[in-house]
């Protein structure tokens, strides 16, 4: 208790927690000062350095394959004639018949078939357009052995060459298979790539909605708006000492809710509905018209939702561009609880030549479509419509 030179003893509980919300401020910048572009300048090094890594080890591990391959060749034909110009043929042979269908298919599973399919869960579509390319390729490697052959500037390595075209099923089919598994082994390294990608952008992005969130929690703690409600309870104490006091005990509640619950990636949406009625009953002493405000709440709340502190920039707003507090329903706010959204329709009469000072306009609209782009990544809508003497803002968000 704090006694005042007028011998009234009033309650000091407000200037304790307009020193802790300073005091969380201060611990919220020290956490929230990374830049965003640097974390995501990070992301795109480390992605980087990590394909190439992946990249050059798969090649470095087919290529000592292949030169094992070659090895145990040259260990066959250790005792014959022109053996450097057989195993040099040789090499050039793998190439054709291995590399060739491999690189083919690795790149193009890789660039194309994962993005356009298997990424959108395409996956039928994925097989068949793989299996074609694993086909295209090993068409390709064939028609150049089969030149090269031809030309006389390799020998066929297939019996001496006795059996010429015939084997080319055979030839086709190992091919394919070969063509697939790197198909394959590309679509592994390119979804470990993304999947790691996913989560690095996820860490940057709740990096951005902390700050997102700091500079809401910021605006909420607006010292006009503690100092105004403060001073309303200070002038209804000695009119309504049992009012005064429950009114302290909102403004602790909110005080309360914004420090700590809005921690939470997600809320109960009865928690968010409470807090947006103690905040409307708070602005509510604030003047003498009992019908300044209509809030209303359509639909069944149960277990949904939602993530702290979406509505409520929007209907501050409203009460600091509402100049005119003897209008009835200066001020509308519905809640409409739907099976798979819930809406908010937010209205205000306002005067167009009256103006709110810049220091005091709150959350701005371009900051509050930044935050539900990153909680709800495009899934909300949000309309505004401004008239003469009405604002309007409609939002719609999926619950959960």
């Amino acid at each position: 208790m704090c006694c005042h030179t007028d011998g009234v003893c009033r309650p000091n509980l407000t200037i304790l927690q307009i020193n802790q919300a300073r005091l969380h401020i201060r611990l919220l910048k020290a956490v929230s000062r990374n830049d965003l572009s640097y974390i995501l300048t990070s992301i795109y090094i480390m992605k980087r350095s990590i394909i190439v890594l992946l990249h050059v080890g798969f090649w470095a591990c087919y290529s000592i394959l292949i030169f094992i391959v070659l090895g145990l060749y040259g260990k066959s034909i250790h005792n014959a004639v022109n053996q450097e110009a057989r195993i040099i043929n040789a090499l050039v042979s793998i190439f054709l018949f291995a590399c060739v269908p491999s690189l083919i298919s690795f790149y193009t599973f890789y660039t194309v078939i994962f993005p356009r399919y298997i990424q959108q869960k395409k996956f039928f579509l994925g097989i068949i357009f793989g299996l074609l390319v694993s086909i295209g390729a090993s068409l390709t490697g064939y028609i150049l052995i089969r030149y090269f052959i031809e030309s006389g500037r390799i020998s066929d390595m297939d019996n001496g060459g006795k059996n010429g075209r015939s084997t080319f099923i055979s030839v086709m089919a190992v091919m394919t298979f070969i063509g697939m598994t790197c198909g394959i082994m590309a679509l592994v390294i390119k979804g470990f790539i993304t999947w790691l990608n996913e989560i690095k952008l996820k860490e940057a992005l709740r990096e951005e909605n902390h700050q997102m969130e700091l500079s809401l929690i910021k605006s909420q703690l607006d010292p006009h708006l503690l100092f105004n409600t403060i001073n309303n309870i200070d002038a209804l104490i000695l009119k309504d000492s049992a009012r005064a006091s429950n009114c302290l005990n909102m403004l602790s509640d909110i005080m309360r809710f914004m420090l700590y619950e809005t921690k939470a990636d997600k809320i109960l949406l009865s928690r968010e509905i409470e807090y947006i009625e103690k905040y409307i009953a708070l602005q509510k002493i604030r003047t003498s018209n009992e019908h300044y405000v209509r809030f209303d709440v359509t639909g069944k709340m149960g277990s949904k939702l939602i993530a702290p502190m979406v509505f409520i920039p929007f209907i501050e707003n409203a009460f600091k561009h509402t100049n005119n507090k003897k209008l009835k329903n200066a001020i509308t706010v519905d809640i409409f609880i739907k099976d798979e959204t819930i809406q908010l329709v937010c209205e205000n009469k306002f005067d167009p030549k009256w103006q709110v000072k810049k220091a005091d306009s709150g959350l701005g609209n371009d900051l509050i479509q930044r935050r539900l782009n990153l909680i709800y990544a495009g899934k909300q809508t949000l309309e505004v419509f401004k008239t003469n003497e009405l604002y309007s803002v409609n939002l719609t968000i999926p619950h959960g």
